[in-house]
């Protein structure tokens, strides 16, 4: 019989590397958001959807177009997906008895 089974307390070190490892889990959902969410700006404008990569090429700063279009798409992909992570973390399963 495992910890899990038993619901024996973790100790220090076990709920250290517990915490850890769910803080690993978040910064990769995290990361994995933040590219989804440079992917689709990057495609809104490659396939030129509304318009908006025509007017991206036409702009005296199309750089900066884009760091302001892409950034807070990635931030919000990226809070959507930790947050769906969150929600879907074991780590109530851990602590009941």
């Amino acid at each position: 019989m495992n910890r899990e089974q038993s619901h024996q307390p973790l100790s220090a070190r076990e709920a250290q590397a517990d915490h850890w490892s769910m803080m690993r889990f978040l910064a990769i959902n995290a990361c994995v958001g933040f590219l989804i969410g440079l992917g689709v700006a990057f495609s809104l404008v490659w396939f030129d959807l509304g318009g908006l990569g025509t007017r991206v090429a036409r702009s005296h700063t199309p750089f900066m177009v884009m760091f302001m279009l892409s950034v807070p798409m990635a931030f919000t992909f990226s809070g959507a997906v930790t947050a769906s992570a969150v929600m879907l973390m074991p780590y109530k399963a851990k602590t009941q008895a």
